[in-house]
């Protein structure tokens, strides 16, 4: 009797063990959601592991689970009605072996200010109630660029209203649409602007990869702050078209993703150029494929400066000592071990014209106008009547309660740009030509010239973007670390988002000259592949909700 129960025993534990082989065996076929990659979900559409049907039910649940439960991140202003059909049209092309591109059938979320055309039912407007339920006239071309690689939209991400460009306090992330956005990292936490949104959603596999803006900072940033590799492209190197504008001197759209072969794969989509952006007509051609710039020992060799007073000042009353310190630390344990050649400082000659100079302000008010004039020209409806920035002005007069935080109704940036003249306006071309002459002629290149190097590098707090941002150059932000446990969380006015505070990551911007996005790239990979700084921390959100929930079901 002993010797069948043991023979019956023996038997349950090999069915078990066989279970979980074939559990593991399942489990395998089905990337984790929170750090999957573009080739990870590409590899299991290949094989017919899941589809993308499943993909979009997957991340929507996702976003169910956060979004406005639970934690109530807001990183979602919108999903896409549309999306699971677009998901279903790319599953049935895979099936008769053919597909788009790149991104066949891989979700994406790109920001509110990108306009995606109306048949998907979604709207475009940076935020604001004033632009909801207007007409855009077709795809921005970078959406179109997305769409024809086979990339499905899951929805809007949050941002700070107008890109941060409305009032001097307004706060990262916030706006009347999608309500204060949040730090998946630290509760209340500040996860920078204005692509807020596009970093929260990647961060915690809302996502895959997201696209976002910059004219100063808004790409880098948030990228820095949700430990992810964010590539601030070339003004001139992917179109604005169609895309709601602060600056056509500063604003450029790039990817924010987990890892620098995503962002890299984006940017060769979305680069190239547009004759309805007149700015991208000057680039190099061929566009590069920047996936073929992904080089392990890219540093070896590299010449790269250290931009100590872009961010000397700011560390000491503006960010933790810890950053710099982590930023040292690396200079000494990673670049030069890996054979970089060492520039330290390598300091722009000019910084201090560019940290007291307001060219920037008086450009970007000049350039305001006249682009979101443009853009609300070219919608073919705007309910609310705001056809122009004066529109703007007065819909946020008229309804406080539905444009503005608590306590707060500034809209100063607003009024400057209002009270500016025109695009030929002497102050505006001496401004903008005096921008160029500081960031470029005899800040950047100077110094990349001055000293031979491949490219500079800082952390990607404080004022790093600024130089970049007048000059229109690129940079490429990884991730560097995580602020350390013990350090000093303060309340902030009108209940702000909370920075510093634990665990919020930081990052490293290697930083060049226009249209260097290649080289950038391979720096950028070389240091990620050599530390994999990204996979030493996690958000305190991470939804639970996988392929496995999903698939079969």
């Amino acid at each position: 009797m002993a010797g069948k129960f043991c023979s019956i025993l023996l038997a349950a534990v090999a069915v078990l063990s066989h279970c979980e082989l074939l559990n593991a065996a399942q489990s395998s076929k089905f990337p984790d959601l929170f750090s999957a990659t573009i080739e990870d979900l590409q590899d299991g559409l290949s094989h017919g592991y899941f589809t993308s049907v499943d993909l979009v039910k997957a991340y929507f649940a996702r976003i169910e689970e956060v979004n406005l439960q639970g934690p109530a991140l807001h990183a979602v202003i919108e999903t896409n009605p549309s999306a699971l059909a677009a998901a279903q049209q790319a599953d049935d092309l895979r099936k008769k072996g053919k597909t788009q591109g790149s991104l066949h059938g891989i979700p994406i979320i790109v920001k509110d200010n990108v306009a995606t055309r109306v048949e998907d039912g979604m709207n475009t407007t940076a935020g604001s109630y004033a632009l909801l339920g207007s007409v855009v006239p077709g795809d921005a071309t970078i959406a179109m660029k997305l769409r024809d690689a086979g990339a499905i939209f899951l929805g809007k991400a949050s941002l700070s209203e107008w890109a941060n460009y409305r009032g001097n306090y307004d706060a990262n992330g916030w706006s009347g649409r999608g309500g204060q956005a949040l730090s998946a990292f630290y509760p209340q936490g500040d996860a920078c602007g204005s692509s807020t949104g596009s970093g929260i959603t990647t961060s915690i596999g809302l996502t895959p990869v997201a696209i976002g803006t910059e004219t100063d900072g808004s790409i880098v940033c948030p990228s820095n702050r949700n430990n992810l590799v964010g590539i601030k492209p070339t003004v001139g190197l992917t179109s604005r078209h169609l895309v709601i504008p602060i600056s056509q001197n500063q604003d450029t759209v790039g990817p924010m993703a987990k890892t620098v072969a995503d962002a890299a794969t984006i940017l060769s989509v979305i680069a190239g150029p547009d004759p309805q952006d007149s700015f991208t007509l000057a680039q190099p051609s061929p566009v590069p494929d920047y996936t073929k710039h992904l080089l392990k020992h890219a540093l070896k060799g590299a010449r790269i400066g250290v931009l100590r007073r872009v961010y000397a000042d700011a560390a000491a009353g503006g960010y933790p000592d810890y950053i710099v310190q982590e930023f040292n630390k690396t200079i000494e344990t990673v670049l030069k071990p890996l054979g970089a050649v060492i520039v330290d400082p390598a300091d722009l000659a000019d910084i201090d014209e560019i940290v007291n100079s307001n060219n920037e302000t008086i450009v970007l008010s000049y350039d305001f106008k006249y682009g979101v004039n443009e853009y609300l020209a070219g919608l073919k409806e705007i309910p609310t009547g705001a056809t122009n920035l004066s529109g703007l002005i007065q819909f946020n007069i008229d309804h406080p309660d539905l444009e503005f935080p608590p306590g707060r109704t500034d809209q100063e940036t607003f009024l400057a740009a209002e009270n500016t003249t025109n695009l030929n306006d002497p102050v505006y071309i001496t401004a903008l030509n005096a921008d160029h002459d500081l960031g470029r002629t005899r800040g950047i290149d100077a110094t990349l010239q001055k000293y031979n190097l491949d490219a500079l590098i800082a952390p990607s707090e404080g004022f790093t973007t600024g130089p970049s941002a007048i000059a229109g150059y690129p940079i490429v932000t990884v991730p560097l670390g995580f602020l350390p446990q013990n350090t000093s969380v303060t309340s902030r006015p009108y209940g702000l988002p909370l920075y510093p505070a634990p665990n919020i990551p930081f990052g490293l911007s290697f930083v060049g000259t226009k249209f260097s996005e290649a080289r950038l790239i391979e720096l950028a990979y070389s240091y990620e592949q050599a530390t994999h700084t990204q996979l030493q921390g996690k958000p305190y959100v991470i939804p639970k909700t996988q392929l496995a929930d999903v698939v079969g079901s």
